[in-house]
């Protein structure tokens, strides 16, 4: 199934620039796997070696947080926008 995957300009140096990319997955992890493919390193900026999300990303499928749903299992319809987001922290 394409899905969209929005790219936060942060990763955009492993994307060649692309704000958004179409990826085949039916799956998070699926889509991770796909973007690895041909982002080589994409997939270490956003999985840890234990094969969990990295705390400070965030990955909401058609705005809904995957932690909420299945994680990485969680799966893609037709059309899916997978938004990458980074955590944001500091303050004064």
């Amino acid at each position: 199934m394409a899905v969209t995957v929005r790219v936060p300009q942060l990763l955009r140096g492993l994307t060649n620039g692309e704000k958004e990319v179409q990826v085949e997955a039916s799956t998070v992890a699926e889509a991770i796997q796909a973007l690895e493919l041909r982002y080589p390193g994409i997939r270490q900026r956003l999985v840890d070696g234990g094969g969990d999300l990295h705390r400070y990303v965030n990955l909401f499928v058609n705005d809904q947080d995957v932690r909420l749903l299945s994680g990485l299992d969680t799966p893609l319809p037709e059309g899916s926008e997978i938004a990458i987001v980074p955590a944001m922290a500091g303050g004064c």
